[in-house]
């Protein structure tokens, strides 16, 4: 559980530095990442509805909250072509 985090509007996520290690530890919880960023998919293509995201840059721990408008391979995609890469994504709600 991520008790620690700085809140940031994904409009100043393009401007972070992302190491290109994973920050998930276990296999079961990279599978379960990639079960709710479908979920967050979904859930912002046809409902419109806001995904809190927790990743993390080089610095700290981040919490955004937007709606998820693509998922690819390697990163998920937001309003204005703003990205994350998937290994630094910690939980989506």
């Amino acid at each position: 559980m991520i008790l620690e985090c700085q809140q940031i509007d994904k409009e100043f996520i393009s401007s972070l530095h992302f190491p290109s290690t994973e920050v998930l530890a276990e296999k079961d919880q990279v599978i379960q990442r990639k079960n709710d960023l479908e979920r967050a998919l979904t859930l912002g293509n046809l409902e419109h509805l806001k995904i809190k995201i927790y990743f993390e840059d080089d610095t700290s721990v981040k919490m955004t909250e937007t709606t998820i408008w693509g998922v690819t391979d390697n990163r998920i995609i937001l309003k204005q072509g703003v990205v994350i890469p998937l290994n630094r994504i910690h939980k989506i709600i």
